[in-house]
């Protein structure tokens, strides 16, 4: 199964993984699974970590150099991505989680979040 890891399940994996729940652990050690980052994710991470959000502060270059030597797979941001944003409900207000949301419906990859609003979306989304 294809699982694209919202941000902070992806720096939990990265670089704390005793953060995660124990399903979230399972699935990523899963050698079944795929693995998939969204190029949303590095950009929500420049963002906030130049804001000086304490809970951003891996440097992006070096995550997604980690991420690819480790086998995961980066999705880019496409058109129809950025177009399926617009139908989706206003449940969530942060733009990057609502492009992950679109992203997983648009690529059929099941969205792994430990986010409750998240998991308010219809699509391909587990909450962990």
């Amino acid at each position: 199964m294809k699982l694209l890891l919202d941000t902070h399940l992806l720096l939990w994996a990265a670089g704390q993984p005793r953060r995660l729940p124990a399903v979230a652990r399972r699935l990523i050690s899963d050698p079944r699974n795929e693995l998939v980052f969204s190029v949303a994710s590095l950009w929500e991470i420049t963002i906030k970590r130049a804001l000086g959000r304490d809970d951003f502060r891996v440097d992006p270059a070096r995550l997604r150099r980690g991420l690819l030597d480790n086998g995961y797979t980066e999705l880019v941001i496409a058109g129809a991505h950025a177009v399926a944003v617009d139908g989706l409900p206003a449940l969530h207000k942060d733009p990057f989680d609502r492009m992950l949301v679109a992203q997983a419906v648009i690529e059929g990859i099941t969205l792994v979040t430990s986010d409750p609003v998240l998991e308010q979306y219809s699509g391909p989304i587990r909450k962990v």
